[in-house]
């Protein structure tokens, strides 16, 4: 959010001479720090999240898409709560230790996982239960009997029959008629509330940190201070950094290991972030106060002060957040109505309390904010959908290692480091001569790419044939062009908004911007229910079918984003002529950094 405050704790200091961190002020390095850690905690988790969705607890893919899109919707429609409350009362210091503080009890619980649910049939009056001897996708299914005999197993004739590889030690028949009716699931209800009670917290901790950690290296800077690009970059380069150790670390530690391992050290990774701010606040130098400390002790309701009732409004927020995330089916309706009333504000604001250049410019605002909403939804597939299908339905062997699914969580990350400032010099070449691309046409790029990343994919499964394992290079290129898009939309599109909103409506432009981002994300996880295909504990019985089931969905929603970015670019010169001045040039026409799609990429 924007710190629109202006009291002497936190007014920007334009005489900041401090050059202690790479010739930046050293309260840089504490928030580069405890960012990092953050994000690897977060991207971490992220990227074991919907397998242990499906493998630990047993949920379909169907309730693991919709689960995971509340989840990471959430994380981003809180930071507008988080965001206010900091701006308004407690300040960006203490709303980022109390955002710090919930995630490590959030990433804590996470570690509580229980045995699992268990699948189980009977037959013949004996109990059976159907699970993996391992997690993630090169798990195999077996059969366990009530005395502890085991069995691999497998599926033939589309998920219909099984067949029972030691069918003497466990008193099975060698094939035997298969269907999911067959079974039911037992889960242990305490730890399943856990979980949703940890994504709760997770959600709460984000909206409180996430904006406002921003805010702070923002208000390192004086207004004039020509490091504030640079040093947005070099804040922004720690979150890639994050993911991208995250992806590798917890993404092996949680496979190999065990869950509770990979997500415990997820978990240790936000609590070095919560020391680290703590142990350097007075790095900051007095920075990020509240605006108004008296108002903190004033009473509310008569029994708290103000200060107790935004910590007590960030439990209420895990409270309604652990409700979503378990019944995420009726977030829905509540998304929809979200979205069209920001719509209605947004345009109201531009109809009734701006005019002339200033109105136009706030359309355009306006249609940036929407325009990201088919690129994430696309995008965000990474961690759900397309995190399934790696681990189920790609040759991940590497240099004779087969890759856990959840490392290729960091390949977005690796790509950022490596062509963001290729990207950079390019746009900033472009613009020199003249011919670098409009704000518009680089967001249109941006969604074109994300329907062409999975058109490439599904032509990598064609040539694997109807059950055959896709080429792993094909993962490789459909995060490439979608990291591509990223750098097209996100550092474009949050300097464009800022930019051409009014000085007075940028926190409510802003708060838009990030609302949006968390429908898309819900957006995103109805798409990855829709790949859902039949499972037993969490590996598939019928590989035909949920390839084919892949490829009309990823054909469907790359022919619709590939649609959509060629309407963006049919009204492209509409938005720019929305963008243009007074004097009728536009705007955004000398890029800096951040705008020419630099590792600003705050996901």
């Amino acid at each position: 959010m924007t710190d629109t405050t202006a009291t002497p704790g936190n007014a920007p200091n334009q005489d900041n001479k401090d050059t202690s961190f790479f010739g930046h002020p050293k309260g840089l390095a504490i928030l580069f720090l405890t960012e990092m850690w953050e994000r690897f905690s977060y991207y971490g988790m992220r990227g074991l999240l919907i397998i242990y969705l499906t493998q630990h607890f047993l949920f379909s893919d169907e309730s693991s898409g919709i689960m995971y899109g509340a989840y990471t919707a959430l994380v981003y429609i809180m930071t507008i709560i988080g965001g206010t409350l900091a701006d308004r009362y407690l300040g960006q210091r203490k709303a980022v230790t109390y955002g710090a503080i919930l995630l490590v009890i959030g990433h804590g619980l996470m570690a509580f996982e229980g045995s699992g649910s268990r699948e189980v049939f009977d037959y013949e009056g004996a109990e059976y239960q159907l699970t993996l001897d391992g997690r993630g996708g090169d798990a195999s299914q077996i059969v366990v009997a009530a005395d502890g005999a085991i069995s691999q197993i497998s599926f033939v004739e589309s998920g219909t029959v099984m067949q029972v590889a030691e069918p003497d030690l466990v008193g099975l028949p060698a094939e035997m008629p298969f269907s999911s009716d067959m079974t039911r699931i037992e889960r242990e209800e305490l730890y399943v509330n856990i979980l949703y009670f940890a994504l709760a917290f997770i959600i709460a901790g984000v909206g409180f940190l996430k904006a406002n950690i921003s805010t702070i290296v923002g208000s390192l800077y004086g207004l004039g201070d020509t490091r504030r690009d640079s040093g947005f970059t070099i804040f922004y380069m720690g979150i890639n950094l994050g993911s991208f150790l995250a992806s590798f670390s917890v993404g092996i530690i949680g496979i190999y290991w065990g869950w509770a391992w990979g997500f415990g050290l997820a978990g240790i990774g936000m609590l070095a972030g919560l020391l680290t701010f703590l142990f350097f606040q007075p790095w900051l130098e007095g920075r990020a106060e509240p605006p108004n400390p008296a108002k903190l002790k004033e009473r509310v309701l008569g029994f708290m002060n103000v200060e107790w009732a935004c910590y007590a409004t960030g439990i209420a927020i895990v409270l309604v957040s652990m409700l979503i995330v378990k019944f995420p089916d009726m977030f829905a309706d509540v998304a929809g109505w979200l979205g069209i009333a920001m719509f209605l504000v947004l345009i109201g604001y531009a109809i009734t309390k701006t005019q002339g250049d200033e109105r136009k410019k706030m359309f355009a605002a306006i249609y940036f904010v929407l325009a990201q909403i088919p690129f994430w939804a696309l995008f965000e597939q990474a961690g759900s959908s397309l995190n399934l299908f790696t681990d189920r339905l790609v040759d991940r062997t590497m240099f004779g290692w087969s890759v856990p699914a959840p490392v290729f969580q960091s390949l977005n990350a690796g790509f950022i480091f490596l062509f963001a400032p290729i990207m950079a010099w390019l746009w900033i070449s472009l613009a020199k001569k003249g011919w670098n691309p409009s704000t518009p046409v680089k967001f249109a790029l941006g969604v074109f790419l994300a329907g062409l990343g999975f058109y490439t994919l599904v032509g990598g499964m064609g040539a694997s044939g109807a059950t055959g394992l896709t080429a792993v290079y094909f993962i490789f290129l459909i995060y490439w062009i979608h990291t591509m898009g990223e750098l097209m939309v996100s550092p474009v599109g949050l300097s464009a908004v800022t930019k051409l909103a009014p000085a007075r409506v940028v926190g409510m432009t802003m708060g838009a911007w990030f609302l949006y981002s968390g429908l898309s994300n819900f957006l995103a996880g109805v798409i990855a229910s829709s790949t859902g295909a039949d499972t037993i504990g969490g590996q598939l019985t019928d590989v035909a079918a949920a390839k084919a089931g892949y490829v009309e969905v990823y054909s469907n929603v790359g022919l619709v984003g590939m649609g959509i970015a060629l309407l963006m670019l049919l009204i492209s010169p509409l938005i720019k002529w929305l963008m243009a001045g007074a004097d009728g040039t536009t705007i955004v026409a000398h890029p800096t950094e951040t705008e020419a799609g630099g590792p600003s990429v705050d996901r």
